[in-house]
């Protein structure tokens, strides 16, 4: 094992596998994979062992309602960009069409604000669908009543029905009782797949569960929650958190509770400056939050008295505006002039951020450390990337929480060369939060 130094006053400690916090209360735990360690999960824990799986059900000739999370980004001309989304589920849908099931699938695209809108429509998603599946996909062009209905009646086992954006109704986000006792009319049971909105108590993730006994989680909500409980719950160690993105303002939950479980935190992106600014820093243009800075310096007090190293970046990369052809430099981070921004963290924080990666058994990646989509800030977010797809091939465990990391990792080529990427921004969020997840707790018999 590797000593990695200090970067600054607040990481003072010797480096050791695990925090003392932790060294005193580590357990032989049960053999069950849903079983962790740190108090903080165990109402995952407990949920988990009383959900049951799709593979579990009997569904030859049955009408199952499976909640995915279909959500993906559309060309004005109705092209998918991404279909990540719509791949990650294929695992439960071909699961439930081979066993015999009439599948028909719930899902939202966008924000219509409850309103009919063919600019969200799932049309074009039913069309790409049919790329990526044998099964015939039916489009129902209503998600209740009796344009549903008819479409579900003409399908035979074995086949797909696709039904018109649930958020074309106010209901779906208000959880409507009636609005879900149109919706479970529809099926024999139901099956959520969609991790993605699994942090939303929504009609079609959380209501709609309540009717129906036999109701399971789909293989990929299964994947998401294995591998986001094991990396937080029972990680291997040294575990260590890599947390980017604009705005500390948004990660203040999650730093505050990683810091119960994680042996080392890195910190980058928008939000590091406020930081800076906690720790009496000039920051220059740099975004602060300034209704937050004394929010960091407790978070940094913190850290130190609980013994965890949470590392800042030494250098960054700034600018004179905000443009990817603005004049750009190399300075240390007490050293930014007035009028100039930092917009990506600098090459020596690079180098030592991919030393504490790779010395790490198990890392979990949410934020970019820059300004990625624009090239000339983007180095420091594909270090990490490039460290990340090293210390998966040396064996560790490396989690990408979703959202901007995700897409990230997908802009650089390397998300299948990681143990696995999120399709839920928020809802990962939330999970590193700490906070119970109402499509899964739905979920619990």
């Amino acid at each position: 094992m590797r000593n990695i130094s200090p970067l600054f006053a607040y990481d003072t400690q010797i480096w050791t596998p695990y925090p003392p916090s932790f060294s005193s209360q580590k357990a032989l735990l049960p053999n069950n994979p849903f079983i962790f360690e740190d108090d903080i999960y165990s109402f995952l824990s407990r949920i988990l062992l009383m959900i049951r799986s799709v593979t579990d059900l009997d569904v030859q000739g049955k009408k199952v309602l499976v909640r995915v999370d279909f959500n993906v980004p559309l060309h004005e001309d109705g092209t998918i960009t991404d279909d990540k989304r719509i791949v990650e589920s294929l695992p439960t849908i071909e699961n439930l069409t081979s066993r015999g099931a009439i599948v028909i699938l719930m899902s939202h695209l966008g924000r219509p604000k409850g309103k009919r809108n063919l600019a969200y429509s799932l049309a074009p998603v039913a069309a790409h669908l049919r790329t990526l599946t044998t099964a015939h996909v039916h489009f129902a062009d209503d998600c209740i009543g009796e344009a549903a209905q008819s479409v579900i009646a003409s399908a035979n086992p074995g086949d797909i029905v696709l039904l018109e954006n649930v958020r074309f109704y106010a209901e779906e986000e208000a959880n409507d009782a009636d609005f879900i006792k149109s919706l479970a009319h529809l099926g024999d049971m139901y099956v959520n797949d969609a991790f993605g909105t699994a942090h939303r108590a929504h009609a079609t993730t959380t209501g709609i569960a309540s009717h129906f006994t036999e109701r399971a989680a789909g293989l990929l909500m299964q994947k998401e929650l294995q591998y986001l409980g094991d990396a937080l719950g029972k990680p291997q160690r040294p575990f260590t958190a890599i947390l980017g993105g604009s705005k500390v303002s948004g990660k203040i939950d999650v730093i505050r509770q990683l810091m119960n479980s994680c042996d080392t935190i890195l910190i980058g992106g928008g939000m590091m400056f406020t930081f800076y600014k906690a720790m009496g820093y000039e920051t220059g243009s740099s975004l602060v939050e300034a209704d937050k800075v004394s929010l960091a310096k407790d978070i940094l007090d913190a850290a130190k008295a609980q013994n965890v190293r949470l590392l800042l970046p030494t250098d960054a990369v700034i600018a004179n505006a905000f443009s990817n052809e603005a004049e750009r430099t190399i300075v240390t981070v007490d050293h930014i002039p007035a009028g100039w921004m930092g917009l990506d963290i600098g090459p020596a924080t690079c180098a030592v951020y991919t030393e504490a990666i790779l010395s790490s058994k198990t890392i979990v990646w949410n934020g970019p450390m820059g300004v990625f989509e624009m090239s000339n800030f983007a180095a420091g977010t594909l270090a990490v990337a490039q460290a990340l797809t090293q210390a998966t091939a040396q064996g560790a465990i490396t989690v990408i929480g979703g959202g901007d990391s995700a897409a990230a990792i997908a802009q650089f080529g390397l998300e299948k060369q990681v143990s696995h990427v999120s399709t839920g921004g928020g809802a990962s969020l939330e999970f590193l939060e700490g906070k119970p997840l109402p499509g899964v707790e739905a979920l619990s018999l």
